[in-house]
C-alpha cells in the first residue's frame, strides 16, 4: 500500500502552479461569533502584542480567528494568521462535511523551532491563507493537549513516509482520514501541494476516499494492541538491561548516536537494576551518562536546567528548549544517582534543575509552565550563547580568566561564533589543576554564574509556553517530593505540596475528573490517561513523605477514575483517551511504549503497584496484572521499548525501594535510617506506625509458630556489622481467636541496632545500607502473609 500512497503523493506535487483564487473580504462568519472575537481581542487588554505581521497601523491584528478562545499557547501563537483556523473539534469537521472539503490538519507545538519557520513562511503569508480559506478548513492542534490525536496522525505520517516531526502536515478527507502527510513543506511546495490535492479531490473524491480508508485501516492495525500473553519475570528485566547496555555509548555516554536524547526512562531501569541487583555495569553506565550531559552544552550551566536534546554525539550542542517533563524526570535521576554513589556532583545538578523550575517555570499560583523555546530574537540559542568580551565585561579579570578556561570558551565559538558553556574538563581535574579543592571551584562556579545569569536576564527571553499540564505537572510534584526528602530540603516539598493543591482546586472538574490544561485562571479539555496516572503518582509520593491520609485518597479517586474511563473491555489495557463522540479519529490509539518520557500506561501500572503496597483495595493488584497481561506479548517481543513498565514490574514482584516503604496493604508504614556517630560506628533507626486496629509479632511473639518482627542487614553489606538490636518492648494481648497470650508492637514503633565500620572508617563507604525487615501483621480479624521489606538506609551525620 505505501508504493499506492507514495505515487499518490508524487502525484499530487507534479505539475500545477501556486497561483491562488481571491480570498474573500473575510472568512465567513456569524454576527454572533464576530462579536465574540472582537471581545475575545480586547479582553486581552492594552498591552496585548499580536503576534503577526499583519497590524493595522494602530497596532489591532488585521485578522483574529477562532483560536484567540483557546487555553494553548500554541493555538494563541496563530489566533491572528490570516488562516481560518479552526480548534480540534466537531464544528471544524461538521462544516467541512456540509461544504465538502477536504481538511488541512496541522499539529506542532509552541517551542518548536520548525513550526514557527512554517508559520512564518506559510501562515503568516496571505496568497497561501487565500488558498486555504477557500478550499479548505484548516485545523490547527496542540500535540500537547491532544496528544492521543497527534499519536494517531503521526501514525499516519509514519506509515506513509517512513519519518514523523513537527509541524506535522497532513490533508484529511471530511470523516478526519489521512490522504497525505508530511512535515515541514516550504511555502511553494506546500502552495503547490495544495491545490493540487484540491484539483484532484474536485475530479476523483471517491477514488481520493477510498484510498483515506485504505489508509486509516492501516493506522488501526498498526495502533492495534495484540492481547497474547506471555509471561513476564526477572529474565526479561535482565534481558532489557543487556540490551541497553550494549547500545549505551561508552566513549560519550548516552544510547545511540546524533541527536541524543537522554531518554530518561532506559536510564532509570539501568539504576534500578543497580539498586536491586547490585549491577555495578548498570550503574557505572547511568552514571557516565548523567556526569556527560551535566558537563555538556545539554545543560544550562549558567540558569540550570536541561535542554531537549543534543544534536551532536557529545552533548555539546543541544537543541535549546527546555521542556518541563525533561525536568521532572531528569532530577528524579540525578537524586537517585546520588543516592546510589553519594557524589555531592549529582546532587548539585540535581538541584540546579529543581531552583531553575522553581525560579523560571513557576506560576505565580504555583503551577509549572510546560516549556521554554529555543529562539530568541529570531535565532535558535541566542540567549544562551557567549563570547569572551561579554565574559570579560561582566566579571572580575580573575573570574573572567576562570569562567574562559572552565567553560572551554574561545575566541571563535563553537556554535555560530559564539560559545555554547561547557566543561570540557572534569571538574575533580580542572580544581586539581588551578589549585582548589572541588568545593571550592563549585563555590566559584556559583558565584559566577549567579552573575552572568543577572546580566543574561536583561536579553530578550526565548518564548515561555505558560499553559499547566496537568500529566507534566504531576511528574513535577513526584519530582521535587522525592528530591525534598533525600536532600533535606523542605521548599521543594512545599512546592510540590502547593502544586497538588492547585491542580486539584483547579483541573479537578468533578470528582474523578480532571481537566488537562490550565492556563490563565481556566481549565479546558479533558484529562487523558496520563494526567490521571502521572498526577496519582505525585500525590502518592506526598503520601510517603508527609503521611497525610488526604494524598492517598485523591490518588486512590484518580487510580478508580481511570481505569473507568480508559479501560478497554474487549482488547484489555487502558487507552490514552476517552472515546471521541463528536469528532472523527481514525482509531483509539493505547500509549504503550516508552519515548521521551515514560508511556501512560506504564505511568498507570506504576500507579496502581503503588497503590497495592499501601492500600487494602484489592483490585489495584488485580488491575496491575490485568495492565500487565494485556501488554506482555509487546514486551515480550521487544524488553528496550518498555524500561519504564519493566520498572513497574519490578515493583509489583519484589516490592519498593527506598528508606520510606509500607507493609500489610498499607496498615505499617516504615522510615529506616543511618545515624552515624563517628567514623567508626553508627545507629540504625527503624521508625514504624501502625494503623489503629493493627499489630505486628514482636521480636519474641511467645509462641513458634508466629514469624518474629526481625531486623538484618542484607548479605551484600562488606562496610557494616549489625551488633546490639533494641527492640522496644511488647504488649501483651489475647484476642478472640487465639487462646494463647501474644507478644505484639502496636502503634508507633522504634526498633534500634548499633552498627560497627568493618573496612577503614576514613574509605569513602555507600552512602545507604541495604536493610531488611521481616514482619507478620495481623488485625482483630485476619493475619496477613509475612512480609519482607528491603529499605536503603541513608547514613546521616547524627
Amino acid at each position: 500500500m505505501r508504493n499506492a500512497v507514495l505515487f499518490l503523493m508524487l502525484g499530487m506535487l507534479g505539475g500545477g502552479s501556486a497561483n491562488a483564487q481571491a480570498l474573500p473580504a473575510a472568512p465567513s462568519r456569524s454576527p454572533e461569533l464576530q462579536r465574540r472575537l472582537e471581545t475575545a481581542l480586547a479582553a486581552k487588554g492594552p498591552d496585548y502584542r499580536p503576534r503577526t505581521e499583519h497590524l493595522r497601523p494602530d497596532g489591532q491584528p488585521l485578522f483574529t480567528n477562532r483560536l484567540i478562545f483557546e487555553g494553548s499557547p500554541y493555538l494563541l501563537q496563530h489566533a491572528h494568521n490570516p488562516v481560518d483556523w479552526y480548534p480540534w473539534g466537531p464544528e471544524a469537521f461538521e462544516r467541512a462535511r456540509q461544504e465538502g472539503k477536504l481538511v488541512f490538519l496541522s499539529i506542532g507545538y509552541s517551542t518548536c523551532h520548525w513550526c514557527h519557520v512554517m508559520e512564518r513562511e506559510s501562515f503568516e503569508d496571505v496568497d497561501i491563507a487565500r488558498l486555504l480559506n477557500s478550499h479548505y478548513i484548516a485545523v490547527k492542534v496542540d500535540r500537547e493537549v491532544h496528544a492521543d490525536v497527534d499519536q494517531v496522525y503521526m501514525t499516519a505520517a509514519q506509515l506513509l513516509t517512513g519519518s514523523g516531526g513537527w509541524p506535522l502536515s497532513s490533508i484529511l478527507t471530511p470523516e478526519g482520514e489521512t490522504l497525505v502527510a508530511g512535515t515541514y513543506f516550504p511555502p511553494a511546495k506546500f502552495a503547490q501541494l495544495l491545490q493540487k490535492a484540491q484539483s484532484l479531490w474536485e475530479e476523483r473524491p471517491e477514488a481520493l476516499r477510498a484510498q483515506a480508508r485504505q489508509i486509516a485501516d492501516a493506522v488501526s492495525r498498526a495502533l492495534a494492541v495484540e492481547s497474547q500473553a506471555a509471561e513476564l519475570g526477572d529474565a526479561i528485566v535482565d534481558q532489557a538491561v543487556a540490551d541497553t547496555l550494549a547500545q549505551h555509548d561508552d566513549l560519550q555516554g548516552g544510547f545511540g548516536q546524533a541527536p541524543k536524547f537522554p531518554q530518561e526512562p532506559r536510564l532509570s531501569l539501568l539504576l534500578d537494576q543497580a539498586l536491586r541487583q547490585d549491577d555495578l555495569q548498570a550503574l557505572e553506565a547511568a552514571v557516565f551518562t548523567l556526569k556527560a550531559m551535566a558537563r555538556g552544552g545539554i545543560h544550562d550551566q549558567v540558569g540550570g536546567g536541561f535542554h531537549r536534546y543534543s544534536t551532536d554525539n557529545a552533548w555539546l550542542v543541544p537543541h535549546f528548549e527546555k521542556m518541563l517533563y525533561n525536568q521532572a524526570q531528569l532530577a528524579r535521576l540525578y537524586v537517585t544517582a546520588w543516592r546510589l554513589i553519594g557524589d555531592p556532583e549529582l546532587a548539585r545538578v540535581a538541584r540546579r534543575i529543581l531552583d531553575f523550575v522553581l525560579r523560571d517555570l513557576s506560576s505565580p499560583e504555583g503551577g509549572f509552565y510546560s516549556a521554554t523555546d529555543a529562539d530568541s530574537e529570531g535565532e535558535e540559542g541566542r540567549f544562551f550563547l557567549w563570547t569572551p568580551a561579554q565574559l570579560a565585561a561582566v566579571l572580575d579579570p580573575e573570574d573572567a580568566e576562570l569562567a574562559i578556561a572552565l567553560y572551554g570558551v574561545t575566541p571563535g565559538g563553537n556554535f555560530e561564533g559564539r560559545n555554547i558553556l561547557h566543561l570540557p574538563v572534569a571538574p575533580e581535574a580542572f580544581a586539581e589543576a588551578q589549585g582548589l579543592t572541588l568545593d571550592e571551584l563549585w563555590q566559584r562556579m556559583d558565584r559566577i554564574d549567579q552573575t552572568l545569569y543577572q546580566q543574561r536576564e536583561t536579553r530578550t527571553h526565548p518564548h515561555r509556553d505558560e499553559k499547566v499540564l496537568t500529566a507534566w505537572n504531576g511528574m513535577m510534584i513526584t519530582a521535587l517530593a522525592e528530591a525534598g526528602d533525600a536532600l533535606q530540603e523542605p521548599r521543594y516539598v512545599a512546592a510540590a505540596v502547593r502544586a497538588a493543591d492547585l491542580l486539584w482546586a483547579k483541573v479537578r472538574s468533578d470528582p474523578g475528573a480532571l481537566k488537562r490544561v490550565y492556563l490563565d485562571g481556566r481549565a479546558a479539555q479533558p484529562a487523558l490517561l496520563e494526567d490521571y496516572a502521572f498526577l496519582g503518582e505525585g500525590l502518592i509520593a506526598l503520601y510517603d513523605i508527609t503521611g497525610e491520609p488526604g494524598w492517598l485518597e485523591r490518588a486512590r479517586e484518580l487510580a478508580d477514575a481511570l481505569w473507568s474511563r480508559f479501560a478497554d473491555p474487549d482488547g484489555g489495557g487502558l487507552f490514552m483517551g476517552e472515546a471521541a463522540t463528536d469528532t472523527p479519529l481514525m482509531a483509539r490509539p493505547k500509549d504503550l511504549s516508552d519515548g521521551a518520557m515514560p508511556s501512560a500506561t506504564s505511568a498507570a501500572l506504576h500507579l496502581l503497584a503503588a497503590l497495592s503496597r499501601r492500600s487494602d483495595d484489592l483490585s489495584d493488584d488485580q488491575r496491575a496484572k490485568s495492565l500487565l497481561a494485556s501488554v506482555s506479548g509487546q514486551v515480550q517481543r521487544q524488553p528496550t521499548a518498555f524500561p519504564s513498565l519493566l520498572l513497574a514490574l519490578n515493583r509489583l514482584r519484589h516490592g519498593e525501594t527506598g528508606p520510606r516503604q509500607s507493609a500489610a496493604r498499607g496498615a505499617v508504614r516504615v522510615e529506616a535510617r543511618i545515624l552515624r556517630k563517628d567514623p567508626g560506628a553508627a545507629t540504625l533507626v527503624l521508625e514504624l506506625g501502625l494503623r489503629p486496629g493493627w499489630h505486628i509479632n514482636a521480636e519474641q511473639p511467645l509462641q513458634d509458630n508466629l514469624i518474629p518482627t526481625r531486623v538484618r542487614l542484607t548479605g551484600d553489606t562488606p562496610e557494616w556489622r549489625l551488633e546490639e538490636r533494641r527492640y522496644p518492648p511488647p504488649k501483651i494481648l489475647k484476642l478472640g481467636f487465639q487462646r494463647e497470650p501474644l507478644a505484639v508492637y502496636e502503634g508507633r514503633v522504634r526498633i534500634e541496632a548499633a552498627l560497627e565500620r568493618t573496612t577503614d572508617p576514613d574509605v569513602q563507604a555507600r552512602p545507604w545500607v541495604p536493610v531488611e525487615l521481616r514482619l507478620q501483621a495481623c488485625s482483630d480479624a485476619l493475619c496477613l502473609p509475612p512480609e519482607t521489606l528491603v529499605l536503603q538506609a541513608p547514613v546521616t551525620t547524627d
